[in-house]
């Protein structure tokens, strides 16, 4: 039997993860479920996964995984997994019957263009090194998208790991916060939260260890902006 907040917060993650492809953060569960402070969402979380409706994966930030769905929650809201691939988006107080999330969804090819950095930019990505299968509901915003694999640790705190597939929706502009694809100086492409600052832009990343680059505005290209993740076991 779940509680209301729990229920909350576990449909909560699920639409997170649906939307954005990553986990929320404790400050976005803690805002969405209007709690005083994070130990309540510590304890939630903990209820939650000591129930067996989600999993922590150890040494990753913001890492959380959905096993299964309360049958409540999901006749409202669709849940996708691809074999052992993590896409990492009313509830009562009513006794909850869980079962296991499927397996099987409809899903659509995208070219994975090379490795983007989540750390030092590399080398502007412009081949196709092989194709990924991805939810169709990380694209039913339409427009051209496209796949990178991640390399290095600047966004671990946004739960994007080295190794892990990003979708990116092909776009030529940003607003503040967003998470996007960043041709610098026509030759480094890098992943990295955006900024607008005066006349400058700001490029950072999601890992004290490294320094939010600012630079010229025209020295910053935006290549597309982050709508999913994919990481596989």
């Amino acid at each position: 039997m779940l509680t209301r907040k729990q229920l909350d917060l576990l449909n909560y993650i699920n639409k997170h993860l649906n939307k954005d492809g990553i986990p929320p953060s404790f400050d976005e569960m803690k805002e969405a479920l209007d709690l005083r402070s994070k130990s309540g969402i510590h304890r939630l979380i903990t209820a939650l996964e000591e129930r067996g409706f989600i999993r922590r994966l150890a040494h990753r930030a913001r890492a959380i995984e959905i096993v299964k769905l309360p049958d409540s929650l999901e006749t409202n809201n669709k849940v996708t997994k691809i074999s052992r691939v993590s896409t990492i988006n009313p509830a009562s107080n009513e006794d909850v019957n869980p079962r296991p999330i499927s397996d099987s969804v409809h899903a659509s090819e995208l070219p994975v263009m090379g490795r983007i950095a989540a750390g030092v930019p590399i080398e502007a990505i412009s081949q196709i090194s092989h194709n990924v299968a991805v939810p169709r509901h990380m694209l039913r915003n339409g427009g051209d998208h496209y796949a990178l694999e991640v390399k290095g640790d600047s966004m671990i705190e946004e739960g994007i790991n080295d190794g892990d597939i990003v979708v990116i929706k092909e776009t030529k502009t940003a607003v503040n916060g967003d998470i996007v694809v960043a041709l610098v100086k026509d030759s480094e492409a890098t992943l990295k939260r955006f900024f607008y600052r005066g006349d400058a832009i700001a490029l950072e990343a999601a890992n004290p260890a490294y320094e939010t680059r600012i630079l010229p505005s025209g020295d910053v290209k935006v290549q597309g902006r982050l709508v999913g993740l994919i990481r596989s076991y």
